[in-house]
C-alpha cells in the first residue's frame, strides 16, 4: 500500500511530535544539580519511563500529566531528588514549557495538506492545549485520555476515536497510526488492524529511554528516525 492511499493520520503526540524526554531533563537536571546529585541522561530518562509503566499499571485510566507526582516520587526515590511538594508539583507544571521536536511543525503542515490530521494523546485536556499551541494547531481533531477516560494502550482508545472519525467516512484501511511509543502504540494499534508508522526517535540508541519497554518490539508497515523523513516519503509519491 502507498502512503498516498491513506487519508487520515492519527498521531501519539508526547514522544513523537513533542519532545517529553528534553522537557523531563531540562526540568530533572537543574534539582538535581542543586541537590549534589549527579545523574546522567539515561539514568534519569530509565528512571522515569519505569515510574510511569508503574503508573500505568496502578491507576490506567488516569492521563499521564495526573501521573507525574506520584511518578516523580518513585523517581526521587530511585535518583535521590527532592520531595517538597513544590518540586513534585512542579513537574507536572514543567508540561506548557516541554518543546516540539524541530522537524515536527514543519512536516505536519506538509503532510496536513494531503490527510486529515488526528492527535491521540495519554495527555489531559490542559496539557494538549499546551501542546497544540507549541505545534501551532495542526490537528483536525484531537483525542485525550481525558475524553476518553482510559489511556492507550487500551483497545478502547483507538475505538473511541474512530468512532469520532466515523461522521466522515473514513473506514479502517484509510488510517496510518504514526507514533514513537512501541508501548502506548504501535504494538496495540497492529493487532487491531491499522496500518502503522513507527517513528523512532531514539534510532541507534540502546533501550527505550523515557518510555516505558514493551514487552515485544512489533514490526511496523512503515519505519523512520523522524517525522521528516515520513513527509519526504510522502512527498516523493507525488
Amino acid at each position: 500500500m502507498n502512503l498516498s492511499d491513506f487519508k487520515i493520520l492519527t498521531f501519539d503526540v508526547v514522544g513523537t511530535l513533542i519532545d517529553f524526554e528534553a522537557g523531563i531533563l531540562d526540568y530533572v537536571r537543574p534539582i538535581a544539580r542543586q541537590a549534589g546529585v549527579r545523574l546522567d541522561v539515561e539514568q534519569i530518562l530509565l528512571s522515569y519511563g519505569r515510574a510511569e509503566g508503574i503508573e500505568h499499571d496502578r491507576t490506567p485510566g488516569l492521563p499521564f500529566p495526573q501521573m507525574m507526582a506520584p511518578a516523580y516520587l518513585t523517581m526521587a526515590a530511585e535518583l535521590g531528588l527532592p520531595t517538597d511538594k513544590a518540586t513534585v508539583e512542579g513537574f507536572r507544571l514543567s508540561i506548557p514549557a516541554w518543546p516540539a521536536f524541530p522537524d515536527t511543525v514543519d512536516a505536519l503542515k506538509r503532510l496536513r495538506k494531503r490527510y486529515r490530521l488526528v492527535a491521540m494523546t495519554n495527555s489531559d485536556n490542559w496539557a494538549l492545549g499546551h501542546f497544540a499551541r507549541t505545534m501551532e494547531q495542526p490537528f483536525d481533531d484531537m483525542v485525550t485520555a481525558e475524553d476518553v477516560g482510559t489511556c492507550k494502550p487500551d483497545p478502547q482508545f483507538f475505538a473511541y476515536a474512530r468512532g469520532r472519525q466515523s461522521p466522515h467516512g473514513y473506514k479502517l484501511e484509510d488510517y496510518l497510526h504514526v507514533a514513537q511509543s512501541q508501548y502506548h502504540d504501535i504494538g496495540v494499534a497492529k493487532r487491531l488492524g491499522y496500518r502503522t508508522c513507527w517513528i523512532e526517535r531514539r534510532m541507534g540508541k540502546e533501550g527505550f529511554g523515557g518510555s516505558p519497554a514493551p514487552a515485544i518490539v512489533t514490526e511496523p508497515d512503515y519505519h523512520y528516525a523522524s517525522l521528516v523523513e515520513l513527509a519526504d516519503a510522502v512527498d516523493r509519491e507525488g
